[in-house]
């Protein structure tokens, strides 16, 4: 697929996310979840730039689980900075203690996403690499076709828009 396709992948598969934690009452974090899906989308293809194989070590569900790990403690680290101890003055909004997870596991699902996404297309991943070598393809489109590109992100546009209108 292409970045469209990646991007409507991404965004179907956290819309019913974003509808639970919209649910929990944390509208701004179903947000920013909804930025961190397409933020890492296209991750996985940063191997055009990469002395690696395009599909290889970057198109891997562990390489989906360390970047959900990585982003996490990232943000950890960012979250415990900004906000330190203190609770916020008030009228501020707070973010929940648990969203550098949140965060990690929305990343990971992204990417996730992308690796299935490419699944779809008649090259295909090795998504268990380096452990096993199974090659997956469901040969059902091909990654450059607009079309399909096109109705992925309409159709991933439209299931966040519904999770997200559909819920108080």
């Amino acid at each position: 697929m292409y970045w469209r396709g990646h991007v409507g992948i991404a965004l179907l598969a956290y819309a019913p996310v974003a509808g639970a934690v919209r649910l929990a009452g944390e509208p701004e974090l179903s947000v920013l979840g909804a930025v961190v899906a397409v933020a890492f989308a296209t991750l996985p293809d940063l191997d055009h730039r990469l002395p690696v194989a395009h599909r290889g070590p970057t198109h891997t569900i562990a390489f989906a689980l360390a970047a959900g790990v990585l982003v996490s403690t990232a943000a950890a680290v960012a979250f415990a900075t900004s906000h330190g101890t203190a609770l916020p003055a008030g009228g501020e909004t707070a973010l929940p203690p648990l969203t550098p997870a949140f965060v990690g596991g929305v990343a990971t699902l992204s990417i996730g996403s992308h690796v299935a996404g490419d699944a779809i297309t008649p090259m295909g991943i090795w998504p268990l690499r380096p452990f096993r070598e199974w090659h997956l393809t469901l040969d059902l489109t091909p990654a450059a076709n607009p079309r399909a590109n096109r109705l992925f992100l309409g159709a991933g546009v439209a299931a966040l828009t519904l999770s997200v209108g559909l819920t108080p």
